[in-house]
C-alpha cells in the first residue's frame, strides 16, 4: 500500500525544510509520496519550495525513500481546507495522512495509525493529544474549546472521539472519495469528521495517542477563538445537512 502525505503550508519558512525531512524519514519501509500545497505564502516559503522543486529536491532528503514529491501552488491564500482539497486531488496513494508544517506533530507517531489500517482493522485513524504521550502545556481556552467541539460532535455523530481538532487524520482514499468537502478554512476538521462519522458506509474509526509540541502565538500559531466558535456552528450545520 502507498501512503500520500498531504502538507498544507502557509508562511512556514522556518520549519518547512525540517518537516519535509521528518516525513521522509517516517515509515521507511512504506512506499510514500509527499504532496505539498503552498497556500499563498508571503514569507519566502513559496519561493523556497519552488527552488527545491527546481533542483528535484536534491540535498533535502537524507535518503531517497520517497517515490514522488508533488508541489501545488495555490493562486492565493484560501485556507487550510482549500489547500487540503487541492492536495487530495493530487494524491495517488491508497492511504492519506494530513501533516501540518509547523513541527507541532511528530511523524513517528504514524506507525500505530498505519498498522491499524494495513492490518484491516480501521478505515480512519485519528491521533489524540490526550492519550498518554508528551504534550506541551499551553492555553486553557484551547483545551476548553476542543473539549466542547469534541463533545458536541460526539453527541451529533454518536462517537467517542477525544480530539476532533487534531491534525493527524489517516484514512483510506475511499473515505475521502465518499464525501464532498466544501470548507476552505479550519472548519475542515469538523466537516470531515461529521461527514465521515455519519456516512452510510459506516467507516471503522480508531484513535491512537500521539505527542504534541504546540506553539504559542508568538511562535506562529494561527488558529484563534473565532475558529472554535465557527466549528461549533459548523457541527450543527453539517449534521442537519448530512
Amino acid at each position: 500500500m502507498k501512503l500520500s502525505i498531504i502538507i498544507p503550508i502557509y508562511n512556514e519558512i522556518h520549519t518547512v525544510g525540517a518537516v519535509l525531512q521528518s516525513v521522509n524519514e517516517a515509515l521507511p519501509q512504506v512506499e510514500k509520496e509527499i504532496v505539498v500545497v503552498d497556500d499563498g505564502s508571503t514569507d519566502g516559503t513559496r519561493e523556497w519550495l519552488a527552488a527545491a522543486q527546481a533542483r528535484a529536491w536534491h540535498g533535502l532528503f537524507k535518503e531517497a525513500a520517497l517515490t514522488t514529491v508533488r508541489l501545488v501552488l495555490q493562486p492565493k491564500n484560501q485556507g487550510k481546507g482549500a489547500a487540503l482539497r487541492a492536495g487530495f486531488y493530487q494524491a495517488s496513494g491508497d492511504v492519506m495522512v494530513i501533516q501540518d508544517a509547523d513541527l507541532e506533530y511528530d511523524p513517528r507517531d504514524w506507525q500505530e495509525m498505519w498498522r491499524l489500517i494495513v492490518e484491516g482493522r480501521a478505515d480512519v485513524v485519528y491521533g489524540s493529544r490526550f492519550y498518554g504521550k508528551p504534550h506541551r502545556v499551553l492555553y486553557f481556552h484551547h483545551l476548553l474549546g476542543n473539549k466542547a467541539i469534541s463533545a458536541l460532535l460526539n453527541i451529533v455523530c454518536n462517537t467517542t472521539l477525544s480530539d476532533v481538532e487534531v491534525c493527524y487524520k489517516m484514512f483510506r482514499k475511499e473515505v475521502w472519495k465518499d464525501m464532498i468537502l466544501t470548507c476552505d478554512g479550519f472548519g475542515f476538521e469538523v466537516e470531515f469528521t461529521v461527514k465521515m462519522a455519519r456516512s452510510p458506509r459506516r467507516w471503522r474509526l480508531y484513535e491512537v495517542g500521539i505527542a504534541y509540541y504546540g506553539r504559542t502565538y508568538e511562535e506562529g500559531k494561527k488558529i484563534s477563538w473565532k475558529d472554535g466558535i465557527r466549528a461549533l456552528w459548523l457541527i450543527i450545520w453539517f449534521a442537519v445537512r448530512s
